[in-house]
């Protein structure tokens, strides 16, 4: 089925309202028209919008393919803020858009029991909005968990997923997919890189989720291509462009423009950043795709170019931010798993894709986190989770020094959550490098239709800081519960 928005004699919101990377006294509000127009912003502490606060935004025209975001600033701490976005048409009669409302809440400053849910994942392995099915109803059982936030761990789209109008399923029925022109072939072009991020917004559960949980999102492969990495030159039919740096740019810019994501002028294109939501926690939103170097077969011994993953910069700034957070509990969020071995081919040659690279002393990429963790340990910063998604499982870790090869850090649980939609499978071999023990994992295969699709939900207490991981499948069902004490 292709999709068409219809020309109105006024501007009109084409996907939604977002809010994104808030703080305790800001946000990003976004939007998209469907023609040159400007943004209007309203804020209120209620629905009924009484004496609003009113913001001019952002002109928006044909190159940001009419999204805008403005960063709206003096907002209260801790509180539910309404939002009501409008655009003004630019041409003679200045006429005025329907509104559409969105709602968020703003960091604490003071202990207050807190909730967010992470996961991965979406619209992969051909698996599209089907309204037959309900379409991305992940996001509807996410939103029932009435979070504070969203940590979206990346491959928020799949640009190299092409749908097919109908998938025959194993029982012999059809998922029909909707299908729009930029999910017809692999994405090359900016167009269709914003055409895959425009399409999960089509879904009636994303819309709804995004208008009310803030988006704090990350970038993995799939936002550009299948394991990319900036040297990587394809050999995929399918592509004219054969440089994975190049279409890594346009994805970058599509991702930056239909994100709620706040903007470093200083370091265009920057995805790591830190998110302070208050005395309970910390949010450690890093990037291991932009800086990495090839994926090799992952025996280097030494540190190098070919070795990266975070990159010096990158690397530099989480163990300063780490070390310096006040925060009680730290969360990383990491858009690659830790212990579990991911794989690739590049010419010819089996090739490491992820930190892990098989049983043994730290290696290769495993020689970033071996610094990172000795730095932890070394300047006593406790109380850190890594929360993850890429395989497509869910799984919870707990990391045993006494059981590693590398043996110098504080233990700590990494958490694998996703898909939240697309194909299901694993699990991945655990490399015994950090020396990670299963606690739990749960596992399938298929599509959405399977039923092996997974999120995770996160509690802090703030009476006794408690911190309480859950993860879930997509029918609310929870399936296993660690609990951690603060150090």
């Amino acid at each position: 089925m292709k999709l068409s928005f219809i020309r109105s004699d006024r501007p009109e919101l084409t996907h939604g309202v977002q809010s994104g990377d808030i703080s305790f006294d800001s946000a990003i509000i976004w939007s998209r028209a469907d023609r040159p127009a400007r943004m209007q912003v309203e804020l209120a502490a209620t629905e009924a919008f009484v004496n609003p606060r009113r913001l001019p935004g952002p002109v928006v025209l044909e190159n940001s393919d009419f999204t805008g975001k403005l960063l709206v600033t003096g907002l209260p701490s801790g509180e539910d803020v309404f939002y009501r976005v409008t655009f003004t048409g630019l041409e003679s009669d200045r006429a005025v858009s329907a509104p559409l409302i969105g709602r968020l809440r703003t960091a604490p400053m003071k202990k207050r029991d807190l909730t967010f849910v992470w996961t991965g994942d979406t619209v992969g392995q051909g698996w599209g909005i089907n309204e037959a099915f309900g379409g991305l109803k992940g996001y509807g059982a996410m939103r029932a968990s009435k979070p504070d936030f969203f940590i979206n761990s990346g491959d928020c789209i799949y640009a190299d997923g092409v749908l097919s109008s109908e998938v025959r399923l194993p029982d012999g029925s059809l998922w029909k997919n909707v299908v729009t022109e930029a999910k017809s072939k692999v994405a090359e072009t900016l167009t269709e890189f914003r055409g895959n991020f425009a399409y999960n917004l089509l879904d009636t559960h994303y819309r709804a989720f995004a208008a009310e949980v803030p988006m704090l999102v990350q970038w993995d492969d799939h936002e550009t291509l299948n394991n990319w990495f900036p040297g990587r030159v394809l050999d995929d039919p399918r592509y004219k462009t054969k440089s994975a740096a190049l279409l890594a740019a346009r994805a970058n810019q599509a991702f930056r423009e239909y994100q709620p994501i706040r903007e470093f002028p200083n370091e265009p294109g920057r995805v790591y950043r830190k998110i302070a939501y208050g005395p309970l926690l910390d949010v450690f939103m890093i990037d291991m795709r932009t800086y990495r170097g090839d994926n090799t077969e992952g025996k280097e011994a030494t540190s190098g170019s070919d070795t990266a993953l975070l990159g010096a910069t990158q690397l530099a700034w989480l163990k300063r931010e780490l070390a310096g957070s006040k925060a009680l509990w730290k969360a990383i969020a990491s858009d690659m798993p830790l212990g579990l071995v991911v794989g690739d081919s590049y010419q010819g040659k089996s090739t490491i894709e992820a930190v892990a690279n098989g049983d043994g002393p730290a290696r290769g990429r495993e020689l970033e986190l071996a610094e990172l963790l000795a730095y932890l340990k070394k300047n006593r910063v406790r109380n850190t989770i890594w929360l993850t998604a890429d395989v497509h499982y869910c799984a919870a870790h707990y990391y045993d020094p006494n059981k590693a090869q590398f043996q110098d850090f504080l233990p700590f649980h990494e958490f694998v959550a996703g898909p939240i939609h697309a194909g299901s499978f694993g699990p991945n071999k655990l490399d015994n490098t950090f020396g990670p023990q299963i606690l739990f994992q749960k596992t399938g295969s298929g599509g959405p239709a399977a039923g092996h699709q997974f999120f995770g939900e996160v509690k802090i207490a703030a009476a006794t800081g408690e911190l309480s991981v859950t993860l879930k499948d997509i029918a609310q069902r929870s399936l296993h519960t660690t609990r951690l004490v603060p150090g």
